[in-house]
Parts: structure tokens; sequence; C-alpha cells
């Protein structure tokens, strides 16, 4: 009988304290490459952590043949040489840590920040420090992957300043630095332009040609054409494998959540009129420079009340760096010539006046929003503009972040910890903390990353009430065309820093 690739009979995994698969059996053959599909919380996150042994497996079999092909072929003489040596899972956030005391110790602003930023290695660097650390032969090389990930203008840039698409594609590159025999990818698509997306299926194909096996994490229209096989998760269950051609779509997951209120939104909206402005943001001839590159190129933009815009461009095209001249984050903000709410930057407003007329989110947010909080705690937070709750709940505010929190459909996870809950969770967390204090300006930078289908459907049609019930402005990111609200009306398109669209 052929020996499987790798094997998961009857076991059980554990993820903080509690069971979240019970006697599951997946297997994978030789020349099998699966996709994992299904809605939020079904524990596709949780399977690939627990494959790439991050979280434990209790009782139950696990046989690694790859790994015991590899020792045929390879032996080593390396006694602490185990299956993890030949496994690489990239994540939907980086590890990244700086130079000065080797841990993740950064913070959300740090990259605006020239003397902080350069606490963070340069991606040339990053690079070079998984190269010397790998114990198998080299099917990859960094030169080989720089070029396939177009990672060649990133070599001398902080890893903090990346965009969310070139962290994507750098972490990317470190796992197959490992030369992994096994490759976990978890929602790999996310925040990736429509050009990385087609490349990244080209590069799908050359590596599992190369003898990659790949298991992944996807929403299940985004099922590259390489893979051959299809696991559908509900409920912290295997409820179907099988070759894709027979796969027939995920089911609804069971107990729905109900329709949206719009009523119920609507008692959350301002009762009395806002404040009145004339030019909400207006950008004359910015420019931002880091060293010498030129990240925004001589933009000019004007956005007025009630307007509904939607920003699009290439990863790497300057939309996360002119939210940040807009949002109190980037300090270069001072220097140029922008009016924020009728009021020219840098004539002493105070950036707590900035930020409670603005609702933001976007995916760095997510990326460095600590975790200690409970989900209701981190909702409630966006009353206060702070990263957390670091005052006495109001229980008048508390009753809002529960109300935002029943409208998106998570109210049951009001009690759980930030970091115990999936990571849409966390994502639609931010998005009610955004929401909650009604800003007259809402930034939402890529907001529907890593839902499911039905979630975000639910949050398209929330935003669709919100801007046809109040005068909210709205600046819109995504690189999904299908996800833009049918109320965005404007559009500013970037590319490489310049307006190459504005209508």
């Amino acid at each position: 009988m052929p020996r499987s690739f790798l094997s998961l009979q009857n076991v059980t995994i554990r993820h903080q304290n509690h069971h979240v698969f019970q006697d599951l059996t997946f297997e994978v053959q030789p020349g099998e490459q699966w996709a994992l599909v299904g809605e939020s919380g079904a524990g596709k996150t949780s399977l690939l952590r627990a494959i790439a042994g991050e979280l434990p497996l209790v009782g139950g079999l696990v046989t690694h043949g790859f790994l015991e092909e590899y020792l045929e072929k390879n032996p080593v003489q390396d006694s602490f040489f185990t299956y993890k040596n030949l496994v690489a899972l990239v994540g939907q956030k980086h590890r990244f840590k700086s130079l000065s005391t080797n841990t993740g110790s950064f913070y959300y602003q740090q990259r605006y920040h020239a003397a902080d930023a350069e606490d963070a290695p340069t991606v040339a660097a990053y690079l070079a420090e998984i190269d010397t650390v790998s114990t198998a032969a080299k099917t990859w090389t960094i030169d080989q992957l720089v070029q396939r990930l177009r990672l060649e203008g990133l070599l001398s840039k902080q890893l903090i300043k990346l965009s969310n698409g070139e962290t994507k594609r750098l972490l990317l590159a470190q796992a197959l630095l490992k030369q992994p025999k096994l490759l976990l990818l978890d929602m790999p698509l996310t925040g990736l332009d429509l050009e990385t997306r087609t490349n990244f299926e080209e590069l799908l194909a050359h590596l599992i040609a190369s003898g990659v096996t790949v298991i992944m994490a996807t929403s299940p229209d985004e099922i590259p054409a390489s893979i051959t096989h299809v696991a559908v998760l509900q409920n912290g269950q295997l409820i179907s494998a099988q070759p894709k051609e027979r796969y027939q779509g995920t089911p609804e997951p069971e107990g729905n959540s109900p329709a949206l209120n719009p009523a119920g939104l609507n008692d959350l909206l301002p009762a009395s009129p806002p404040v009145r402005y004339q030019t909400l943001v207006e950008l004359k001839e910015v420019t931002v420079r880091y060293g010498e590159k030129t990240v925004l190129d001589q933009v000019n933009w004007h956005v007025r009340p009630g307007e509904h815009w939607a920003l699009l461009g290439h990863n790497g095209a300057g939309k996360t760096t002119l939210l940040s001249l807009l949002n109190g984050d980037n300090p270069q903000a001072f220097s140029k010539d922008i009016t924020l709410f009728d009021r020219k930057r840098g004539t002493g407003e105070t950036l707590w006046d900035i930020r409670k007329k603005i609702g933001f989110v976007s995916p760095e947010l997510f990326q460095f929003f600590p975790y200690q909080n409970t989900c209701l705690e981190v909702v409630e937070s966006g009353f206060y503009d702070t990263l957390g709750l670091h005052r006495k709940s109001q229980p008048g505010n508390a009753a809002q972040a529960l109300a935002w929190l029943e409208l998106l459909g998570i109210a049951q996870e009001k009690d759980k910890p930030l970091r115990n809950v999936s990571a849409s969770v966390q994502r639609l967390c931010l998005l009610a903390r955004a929401l909650i204090k009604n800003p007259v300006l809402l930034i939402l930078d890529e907001p529907c990353q890593g839902m499911d289908a039905q979630q975000r459907q639910r949050f398209k049609e929330l935003l669709e009430v919100i801007c046809a019930h109040s005068s909210t402005t709205l600046l819109y990111v995504t690189h999904y065309a299908q996800e833009i609200p049918a109320c965005v009306t404007r559009v500013l398109r970037l590319e490489q820093g310049k307006v190459q669209a504005l209508a």
C-alpha cells in the first residue's frame, strides 16, 4: 500500500483549553494539493497550525510520510531534525522582530517615524538571515524568489514600511527559503492586487512542479487551478473531502445570523445634524519621500462632505501612506498642504481633534492592535480613540458596543478576549470600533479581508444603510471590485504614487 504523504487519524486538536476538532481524520496522498474552505470560524487556521505543530494534537495517530521519504533520501545527523524542518506556514500575520530587542515589539505608527523605523531589518537582511538557517538542499534561492515575487525594489526597505501586499509576498519568500516539502498557506490571496494574484497562480504551479505539496485555506471562489482536492470545514468538523472536480460548493452554515435590521442601525445613527464643513479633505501638490524613494508624487485631491470614494491602486501604489496623512499617523502631514475638516494641518489642532472625527480600520491596525481586551471592550474603545480600553467601561457606551456587535452578527463573541476569536471576528470587531462613534469621515482600508461570503454581504448591506441614512463621508480601499458598495460614486486611482485617475 502506498505511503501517505500526511495522515491524521482520529485526532483531537486543542486550542485555548478547548477542542477545535474531535476525532478528525484527514489524509493527503503524494501529488495531492488541498484547499481548505468553509465559513469564518470553521477551523481552517487551527487545522493548518496543528499540521505545522503549533497546536497540540491529542490522541489519535499522525504519520508524516514526507519526513520518512526525505530521511531515506537525505540522511541527517542532527537528532533534533523533525517534520517541522520540512514544513512552512504562512499565516495571516507576520512575526517580524526588532533589531534592538529581537522581539515583535513594533507599534502601530512606527513605520512613519524615521528613527524608530530603523529598528526594523531591511528586506534584504531579513531574507539573508532566513537563508542561513535552512538545513535542506536548496530548491529556492534568494535571487529566484526576489525575481519571482517582485521584491527587487523592496530590498533596502525596512520590514515595517512594507504595504500589506508587499508583506504577503515577503512572507511567501520567507517560507520558500526554508525549502519546505509541505507549504501551508492561510488565506494567501488576502490583500493582493489583481496582478499579484495572477502571479501567485503561476508561482503556485511552479512550486508544486518542483515537488512542494500545498495545503491552503482560501475562499471557495479563489481556489487556484493547480489545487487538486478540496476539504470543507464547518463548525469544527471536516464534513467533506473530495477531488476538486467533484466539489459542489460550500453549504450554508447552520444557524445563519438573521438579516440586517435597518431599524436597529438607524437607532445607532446620530439623531442631530452633524457639524457642517465646506472641505473635508484637500491635498495640494502633496509629495512624500523616504530617502530616495518617492511614495506620493504631487497628489491633488478634494473630498467634500457626504461623498463616497473608492481609493484604488496596486500593492505599494501609495494608498496606505495617503491615508496615514489623513488619520494622524504620519508626522509628514504637518509639513504638507493638507486641509482636514476646514482646517489646515499644523495650525494648532491636536491629534485627538482629528481622530475624534475619523473612524478608521486597516490591515496594519489589525496587525498591531493589542489583544488583551474582550471583543466588547475593543469596540467600546472606539469612543475614546485608543488602541484598547484603558479606562473603566461606561454602561451606555458598552450597550452601544454590544448593539454594533449584534448588527455584525458576532454578539456571541462579546466576552471573549480578542486573541481567542478567529481572524475574521477580530476584523469585524475593529470595524465596529470604527463605526461606533458615527464618524464624520469613515476610512475603510481593505475592510473585508478574511471575511466569509455571508459576513461580506452583511457588512456591505450595513455600509449601504449608513451611507443612505447619514452624512458620513466614506473612503473605501479594496483590490476586489465586487466589494465596493453601490453608494460609492467617486474614484481616486494611484499608480507609483501618482494620481492616474480622478473621477
